[in-house]
């Protein structure tokens, strides 16, 4: 058994530690990067890019049979989910061997096996292959384990009729009923993914709405579209089992203190993830978690053990991709002897449903609650030339302002392209923008960004292509 020192070990080749250690590699730190499974983490292998690979494939074909009004017309699309699920997973691949090469190339080293703390500087290294197991001594310890499914009673994961998102990335055949537990952003994202294909989707959510990290407005644009498309959302709805009958699952829910039930061919259980901090020794380290499992961090995002750090889901909400991988960097930089912390103003977030919603900033609700007098712009994209040219008119921008100083404190988009608009917003609340600051800027015609800008100039009542009440 080997003792290999390194300035730095990152565990976890997710899209918060690939960063942190590519970054490590171009400051010249000595650092390792460990990974048991495949580069890229979730994200890139289970998540983010194969759910988009996915959600593009329908979205073109669904697109497709709708297009008679505007004088195409096409054949009823030919769905070979084989071949479907094969060109996501040369995306992935291509993708995922890019990260291990960027790794290497920055000066970092990469390797695959498994990390087991032994104390908070003392990590063992096991591999797969057999080969004897190493002992890593490092000066900075970086966590990135990321996060996993939960599962709920009564529904065990078997990847086949009960499946989590990771199983519904692999599905090879279209059901003909799906029953997704959850009304959240993965759920729903790939529940509209096979509804496109011609799936019966049906939506159970114990809340009273879906989406509820969304503003209402934005999440009730997303629940049309799912019944306008042939779902059934579901609230106030407890699931509790299922039983097999007559070739199909059918999912008992108790809805307003009664017992109903819904035929599925494949349950999605899709009720949030859980952060991972069992498994490698972390209790041998004294860092400190949350009663939910997180591991608490600084703006340094340092625990409480020095030299330990920790990025990405494993660390709290907001769980996103973007959100690690500038956590990842800030880390690399700390341990690199820079003067860095992590103050972003925001982080964005981004649903990919039909269509999608993209938000930057305070809520609606969360404005009012932080003590702001707040003015509301909106501007629908029914009246945006760009969006009837492409025949994507659901939805709008909606921009909330201080009303004292006209700050921009929130910026939301519901409609096409959402997942692209949200970074003007995103910039411009980071830098402190007002409104004016959009408003004055002049945006190219016809795109959907001046949707962006119609909305800003409504908060100030002075938008050209909607009407204004006077401020």
């Amino acid at each position: 058994m080997a003792i290999i020192k390194k300035k730095a070990l990152v565990i976890g080749a997710g899209t918060g530690g690939y960063p942190c250690a590519i970054r490590l590699g171009q400051l010249g730190v000595d650092a390792m990067l460990v990974e048991k499974d495949q580069p890229g983490g979730v994200c890139l292998n289970w998540g983010c890019i194969p759910s988009k690979a996915l959600i593009s494939a329908t979205k073109l074909g669904h697109k497709a049979q709708h297009a008679s009004h505007m004088g195409l017309s096409f054949a009823p699309p030919q769905v070979d989910m084989t071949k479907m699920q094969g060109w996501k997973a040369g995306i992935v691949k291509k993708l995922t061997s890019g990260v291990k090469g960027l790794v290497k190339g920055s000066g970092t080293q990469y390797v695959t096996g498994t990390a087991t703390f032994l104390s908070p500087n003392r990590v063992e290294i096991s591999y797969a292959d057999g080969k004897p197991n190493d002992i890593v001594e490092a000066e900075h310890v970086v966590i990135a384990t990321g996060s996993v499914p939960i599962s709920i009673p009564g529904f065990a994961i078997d990847q086949v009729k009960i499946r989590d998102s990771t199983g519904m990335l692999d599905m090879d055949f279209v059901p003909e009923h799906m029953v997704c537990i959850g009304g959240g952003i993965i759920g729903l994202e790939l529940g509209q993914t096979f509804q496109r294909l011609g799936t019966k989707l049906t939506v159970l959510e114990g809340l009273d709405r879906i989406l509820s990290v969304c503003d209402a407005d934005l999440a009730n644009v997303v629940a049309k579209q799912i019944v306008k498309d042939g779902g059934e959302i579901v609230t106030k709805a407890m699931a509790k089992g299922y039983v097999e009958r007559d070739g199909k699952l059918w999912v008992s829910a108790e809805v307003g203190g009664q017992i109903r039930e819904f035929p599925a061919d494949v349950v999605l259980v899709a009720v949030g993830r859980r952060p991972v901090t069992k498994g490698f020794g972390l209790e041998a380290t004294g860092v400190e978690v949350d009663p939910r499992g997180f591991i608490k961090v600084d703006a340094r995002q340092q625990t409480n053990v020095a030299q330990l750090y920790a990025v990405g889901d494993v660390c709290g909400q907001p769980m996103l991709a973007h959100k690690a991988s500038h956590e990842g960097e800030v880390v690399a930089e700390v341990i690199a002897g820079h003067a860095r912390i992590n103050d972003a103003r925001t982080i964005p977030n981004v649903v990919f449903t039909e269509p999608e919603i993209a938000s930057a900033g305070l809520g609606e609700d969360e404005a009012k609650q932080a003590g702001y007098a707040i003015e509301i712009g909106k501007f629908p994209f029914a009246a945006s030339g760009r969006a009837m040219a492409i025949d994507e008119t659901a939805g709008f921008v909606k921009v909330i302002i201080d009303k004292a100083d006209n700050r921009l404190l929130g910026i939301h988009v519901v409609g096409p392209e959402a997942s692209d608009l949200i970074s003007e917003g995103a910039l411009a609340i980071e830098m402190g923008a007002y409104a004016e600051d959009i408003a004055l800027t002049v945006h190219p015609h016809p795109t959907l960004g001046e949707a962006v800008m119609e909305a800003a100039k409504h908060a100030l009542g002075e938008a050209i292509h909607i009407g204004n009440r006077r401020r």
